[in-house]
């Protein structure tokens, strides 16, 4: 998620290597790619990684941030988690519900931010501090090869310190390392975040492997996917945060606001007295 221009299609590309973005129309209008408001685009797939078949689906946001007024921009996107979260419920509560309810639930929110070297937008302050409480972010440098390795290296520290100033608390979240062994891989994930990220869809012959990368006259930067690799066997756990904490904390929400216009509809009926003989 974020604005036009940062490769996130490009990078989910790489990312799974196959065509798992939108295709985006060819308009010759500059003024019609963009849109005037936010909108929400889906793409489902079935992927296989080392032996693993996925249903992936892919959620883009086309106009989120490319306003020059960007003032509550991330409300359709929480309406959307928030949606999904709903329908996920009424499935749930339903008397005659399915043995394997649909799920549409967002687990993910890979966050784009452009690689200015500087520091957070308050925009992305802000969408990241909402959107935490709802949904796992994982934010990352988009296009990080415009950057030398001390701009980056000092970008990430800049940006890890800005997240913790603002109480974003981003995927892996401390408070859910089970044990030592855990908390020791998270630990090693964390000193990553935000990830630094390229992405490609040309491959390049390099020391006699077929990669994944951009050609500079510099050399061949490769697409590297490990990093990210390494959140996809966090799969699992990712999808247990989002029922464990997110889904349960709007599940509470919606049962309590139910359970309250309910007691208020009996609370304004009148009151029939009943007569006991002994």
């Amino acid at each position: 998620l974020r604005q036009s221009g940062l490769g996130k299609s490009t990078l989910m590309n790489t990312l799974f290597k196959s065509k798992v973005s939108r295709n985006k129309s060819v308009q010759s209008n500059p003024e019609e790619r963009i849109p005037k408001t936010v909108e929400i685009k889906s793409i489902s797939h079935d992927i296989e990684e080392k032996g693993v078949r996925m249903k992936l689906t892919v959620i883009d946001t086309p106009g989120f941030g490319d306003q020059i007024n960007n003032e509550n921009c991330w409300q359709p996107i929480m309406k959307f988690i928030n949606d999904q979260y709903e329908a996920y419920l009424q499935e749930e509560i339903n008397i005659n519900r399915k043995k394997r309810i649909p799920d549409s639930r967002v687990h993910c929110c890979i966050y784009f931010i452009p690689p200015t070297g500087h520091c957070l937008r308050p925009l992305d302050v802000e969408f990241m501090r909402r959107l935490s409480k709802v949904v796992n972010i994982v934010p990352v440098i988009a296009k990080a090869d415009t950057l030398t390795l001390e701009e980056r290296d000092s970008f990430k520290q800049t940006i890890r310190e800005e997240l913790r100033a603002n109480g974003i608390d981003v995927y892996p979240q401390k408070e859910f390392d089970e044990d030592a062994e855990d908390r020791m891989i998270n630990d090693k994930i964390r000193e990553m975040i935000p990830f630094a990220v390229v992405g490609s869809d040309q491959e390049y012959q390099v020391n006699g492997k077929r990669l994944l990368g951009r050609k500079t006259k510099w050399g061949t930067i490769e697409g590297k996917r490990t990093y990210f690799l390494n959140l996809l066997t966090h799969m699992q756990n990712i999808k247990d945060i989002t029922g464990s904490i997110h889904y349960e904390t709007y599940r509470v929400r919606r049962l309590n606001e139910s359970n309250g216009h309910l007691e208020s509809l009996l609370g304004s009926l009148p009151v029939k007295r009943a007569t006991v003989f002994w």
